[in-house]
């Protein structure tokens, strides 16, 4: 009789121990779920940032967020705020809800890959501050081109629309370049500009233009949104100036 209730009390024992294990174990399975689950603050694309787009145009833009991922899924590097990647442009095509990873930004004009347009090619000019809009073009964005000038068969010094809308597809570096002009006196004067690589998507006929036009004058760009209206004209010359 002693030996059954021994056999009875511990297999009573046994029977809670269990339950205490099964117990212990779902809610270790449960905590590790929850973790897994928690929501995660990170940076997220909610439109494309496009190879050579520099950060900070995609914030200005509002095609970065910071939005809410599984803690599960947050991939290695994501990024909570941009002051690591403030000075970079984007190395590859970054889609809406992808997350912001460090990796995927470098050092301006570090991006491996170009993307140009269907029938057209690649022509890269070289523009002062003031003639590519204070640095507000930004790969992606359309533009007109104008040229300044002197001659080609005007009177004197002229502005004319070259293009009237092309596609900007990279912004390379920024260097200073010294530059001489002539005054009608004969006088010389150096100054010191930076100047920053443009590159544009253009047709053989576009592209000539272009490339004659800063071998011959000064280019200036002029930034477009969808409302902008532009059309070709006679210009602007000293003659029809104040007409």
């Amino acid at each position: 009789m002693d030996r059954r209730k021994v056999l009875l009390a511990t297999a009573a024992v046994i029977a809670v121990l269990g339950t205490l294990l099964v117990f212990l174990y779902v809610r270790g399975a449960d905590n590790r779920a929850a973790q897994q689950y928690d929501a995660v603050k990170v940076l997220r694309a909610v439109k494309q940032i496009d190879p050579g787009e520099t950060v900070a145009a995609a914030q200005a833009a509002g095609k970065i967020e910071l939005g809410s991922v599984p803690q599960g899924q947050v991939l290695p590097g994501a990024l909570t705020d941009l002051s690591a990647v403030s000075n970079q442009v984007a190395n590859t095509t970054i889609y809406p809800g992808e997350q912001i990873i460090s990796t995927k930004f470098g050092a301006t004009g570090s991006g491996t890959t170009l993307t140009i347009p269907k029938g057209k090619m690649a022509v890269s000019v070289n523009l002062t501050d003031p003639a590519r809009v204070a640095g507000f073009v930004n790969p992606g964005d359309e533009v007109a081109i104008y040229m300044q000038g002197a001659g080609l068969g005007t009177a004197g010094p002229f502005s004319r629309l070259l293009l009237p809308k092309v596609e900007v597809i990279g912004v390379g570096t920024t260097t200073v370049v010294s530059t001489t002009k002539t005054d009608s006196s004969g006088a010389q004067t150096t100054e010191q500009l930076p100047r920053t690589l443009i590159t544009l998507a253009l047709d053989q006929a576009e592209s000539e233009k272009v490339l004659f036009a800063s071998g011959n004058g000064e280019l200036a760009l002029g930034l477009l949104n969808k409302d902008s209206k532009v059309h070709p004209d006679r210009g602007v010359s000293g003659s029809n100036l104040f007409r």
